[in-house]
């Protein structure tokens, strides 16, 4: 598969002219060394209406990015796990307001963390148990090692869980090693971004009786043609992948990153819903169509239409926005104006983010600096992909957002 345009842009409401501006502008950043490359794809109304590349995937081997490049897209597996979960829910297998502990039992009697350090955390009972919702909607309590921001992350890097976890672990390890850490809030009391993807991927395992990387296989991936969309590169798909790099702290010059980037060549021992898959733009354009087309492509039904629409409200405790709850050091997405659904980042108002966009867009990315965007409103998909982590250096997602936006004429 390929990600060619299918349209002329006029016909579909782009000003050519002004869409150019989007390549001219991002190439800057590989002309200045802070990129080795990257891809770019725009559709409306189902039609590719702008698809280019610059620069090198792999800039020491010299080889240019191309259509099929493959790439770590990291938190944008999140959303596939998120809708794998749905498809469950859609089945009759749990309510979203279920106790987790019912299927995974070592997340009874939680403790929230009050205070000490992580040599001597200070706890107490949970009042409140783990849910569903509160998964899809990182509002668990749980999160990340390498958030770097409170005692509980220092606890999950203390235990080998700064990014994937040890080596050897597995889904159902890992979670049982999570549970036994405190949690930084009550579930439901705020927004941490969290390993609750993963906990969530290994929900689906349970209730469905197979592996995560299983159900994505023959239930999503498979079904939607994404058949580049896997959880490590091998045989002769190995040079199409993207090489991983990190800037500079000095230069700000993109470097290249082996330690980390070599993990894409080995099976993976943990398969995070939360950050583990490679994909190709042409795969996640095949996925974004179906959340625009409301659960359906080419004939294939993943989701109802009103369960892609309940997903995409504000889920946030009293509707609140992000800024309001956001407790720890990370998030992969601007939080003004903006509330968070099942699996997904929505934007409530775009004018406090001073970037413009449409009520009911929702969006996520990835470490590596990926992004990608659903507008319901104006029949927009757009994606982009590089290999620069992490997410935070440039910023990336609101620029797009600002040139695909100018562009649209009609």
């Amino acid at each position: 598969m390929n990600v060619a345009q299918t349209v002329d842009a006029a016909q579909v409401g782009f000003s050519p002219d002004r869409l150019a501006r989007i390549d001219r502008h991002f190439a800057r950043y590989v002309d200045n060394g802070q990129l080795a490359g990257w891809q770019i794809v725009v559709t409306r109304r189902g039609e590719i209406a702008h698809s280019s590349c610059y620069g090198l995937r792999d800039r020491e081997a010299d080889l240019p990015v191309t259509p099929d490049t493959l790439w770590r897209i990291y938190s944008m597996t999140k959303p596939i796990t998120s809708v794998a979960a749905m498809m469950l829910w859609e089945e009759g297998h749990f309510q979203l307001t279920d106790e987790i502990s019912r299927w995974l039992p070592e997340f009874a009697d939680m403790r929230v963390l009050t205070g000490g350090s992580n040599l001597a955390p200070v706890t107490v009972p949970a009042t409140e148990p783990i849910r569903i919702w509160h998964l899809l909607t990182h509002t668990a309590g749980l999160t990340y090692g390498f958030n770097q921001a409170s005692v509980v992350d220092a606890l999950y890097r203390q235990a080998g869980y700064e990014l994937f976890g040890p080596l050897g672990t597995d889904l159902a390890a890992a979670c049982t090693a999570w549970a036994s850490f405190p949690l930084l809030f009550e579930p439901g009391a705020g927004f941490g971004y969290s390993v609750a993807t993963d906990v969530l991927g290994r929900l689906v395992e349970v209730v469905s009786g197979q592996r995560l990387d299983e159900f994505f296989a023959g239930r999503i991936l498979g079904p939607l043609g994404m058949t580049d969309t896997h959880w490590r590169v091998d045989g002769d798909d190995v040079g199409r992948l993207a090489a991983l790099y990190a800037p500079d702290p000095m230069t700000g010059q993109a470097l290249r990153h082996d330690r980390m980037g070599a993990l894409a060549h080995h099976e993976p021992h943990l398969h995070s819903g939360g950050g583990g898959l490679i994909s190709t733009a042409a795969d996640y354009h095949r996925f974004t169509q179906m959340l625009l087309r409301g659960g359906e492509l080419d004939g294939v039904r993943l989701l109802g239409p009103r369960t892609l629409r309940f997903m995409t409200r504000n889920h946030l405790p009293g509707g609140r926005y992000l800024p309001e709850l956001a407790v720890g050091g990370f998030t992969e997405t601007t939080l003004e104006g903006v509330g968070f659904g099942l699996g997904f980042a929505v934007i409530e108002d775009p004018v406090p983010s001073r970037v413009p966009s449409s009520t009911g867009e929702f969006y996520w990315g990835g470490l590596a600096s990926t992004a990608f965007w659903v507008d319901p409103a104006e029949e927009i998909t757009a994606l982009f992909f590089t290999q620069l982590m992490p997410s935070s250096t440039y910023p990336l997602r609101p620029q797009l957002r600002q040139l695909v936006y100018q562009a649209l004429i009609d």
